[in-house]
């Protein structure tokens, strides 16, 4: 007889097509399955405890098992599971779009639901392409998307076309339409100041130029601001973000901000815009918007740019989209109750002594000899291993490098997700500091053994 564990595991790998999972290695593994979870740990069903240092992907704030988060859902569930948003309102998505309102940059007055990072920057892409169609004076020769190379923002056909990821992309290239990118801001490696003592800021004076020669016929620019995530978490110069913002509105293109990973407390703001005092046209959330809960995402517009889609039924200036469960009852009231707790616990403020520690702990890894670059910006930070530090020459992607760091801190009760040869640590935001300590001793361990000591 089979015990439980192995029950499901036979059926998990059976039946269940795991994203961005080789499954011909996963089937030949013993995989772990989650049961439970209790603050910043995971529990399998062999009962063993597991660190959540990637926050379930990025999107665990509070930890697991958050009473106020967990009572938001009994409450609602008392009422209502789920009601359509398709010409009905209802309580709970009314509340959270004011608290959006509330907390996001100002100008953003309007919000759109759906169900995912991916859907919230499709939704962003199809109104600034249908804005730029209806507006009072159209545009209509503005109809390209400008993004930054090595960029992530999700998996759906118009998310992937301002991606740049050849790994995740390249398969999909004659399905995707045509767009223009600009070099990614990474002063690791960047092209620009490679021989500069520091940032000349070459980046920037790209994009100023790709908007000068292409402005009127871009519709918008789509940025990750201040980090780029599934890019390798590439964090950007101090002002990239703000300049373009500013070049946006001097070429009259559209700002979307993707803060899917970014946002809800991720760089110790509350959005990575506030860094730099940024209000986009189009701002996308979703991950840590319910505390990492349940799937539900958002797509805030400016006023102008909502007010294009306005006039007579006969006009058809509609937004003609939408997802079944917009707006679902059940997950704004998570949202609603994530977002109240982050006040009501000071989180933003309790965060840094945590970034801080994070730092100096970091720190010990400036002359590890395969430490290529160590970045950091809030509890999200990054290691990335390099064969040779001297040039910067990587590690083949065939090596495994990162997966097997990985593997050796699973063992070791540490979660975590690499980045090909970049090691990603993002934990949800309440962890303490000595479990801070124990996912980077862990860490730390893991590199000594998979590509030598410091």
């Amino acid at each position: 007889m089979p015990s439980r564990t192995q029950y499901l595991s036979d059926i998990d790998r059976s039946h269940v097509w795991h994203p961005f999972t080789q499954m011909q290695d996963y089937v030949s593994s013993n995989p772990i399955i989650i049961e439970r979870g209790e603050g910043v740990y995971l529990y399998d069903t062999d009962g063993n405890r597991y660190l959540d240092a990637f926050s379930s992907v990025w999107c665990n704030v509070h930890g697991h098992r958050v009473p106020a988060i967990d009572e938001a859902i009994h409450e609602q569930l008392d009422q209502i599971g789920h009601s359509t948003l398709l010409g009905l309102g209802n309580v709970p998505s009314i509340e959270l779009a004011s608290k959006l309102v509330n907390i996001t940059p100002e100008g953003l007055n309007h919000v759109f639901y759906s169900d995912s990072g991916a859907t919230a920057v499709e939704v962003a892409i199809k109104i600034a392409y249908q804005y730029w169609q209806q507006r009072e004076d159209p545009r209509p020769q503005k109809t390209k998307f400008l993004h930054i190379a090595s960029s992530y923002h999700g998996d759906t056909v118009g998310t992937v076309s301002v991606g740049g990821i050849d790994l995740f992309h390249k398969a999909y290239g004659p399905l995707l339409f045509e767009t223009l990118a600009v070099p990614a801001p990474h002063p690791y490696r960047c092209s620009f100041c490679s021989e500069a003592i520091e940032c000349n800021q070459g980046c920037t004076q790209a994009l100023e130029e790709t908007l000068e020669r292409h402005g009127d016929t871009i519709a918008a620019f789509v940025v990750e601001p201040l980090v780029q995530a599934a890019g390798g978490m590439l964090v950007h110069p101090p002002g990239y973000l703000a300049k373009a913002a500013e070049l946006c509105r001097d070429h009259e293109v559209l700002l979307i901000v993707d803060e899917v990973a970014t946002g809800f407390g991720r760089t110790g703001r509350m959005f990575a815009c506030d860094h730099e005092d940024v209000s986009p046209d189009l701002l996308c959330l979703g991950k840590g918007m319910t505390g990492g809960y349940l799937p539900v995402a958002a797509t805030l517009a400016s006023s102008p740019v909502y007010e294009a889609f306005l006039g007579d039924y006969e006009e058809q200036k509609t937004f003609f989209h939408g997802h079944t469960f917009t707006g679902n009852p059940i997950g704004c009231a998570a949202a609603l109750a994530s977002i109240d707790l982050m006040f009501e616990s000071n989180l933003l403020d309790e965060v840094q002594s945590r970034i801080d520690h994070t730092a100096a702990r970091l720190k010990e890894l400036a002359d590890h000899p395969y430490v290529g670059d160590v970045r950091q910006l809030g509890l999200i930070a990054a290691i990335e291993l390099v064969a040779n530090k001297a040039s910067r020459r990587p590690y083949d992607w065939k090596s495994r490098i990162g997966v097997q760091i990985c593997d050796i801190a699973r063992e070791r009760g540490v979660l975590m997700r690499p980045l090909g040869n970049t090691i990603v640590l993002m934990p949800p935001l309440v962890i303490s500091t000595e479990q801070i300590d124990e996912a980077l001793d862990v860490t730390f361990d893991a590199i000594d053994q998979v590509v030598g000591a410091a």
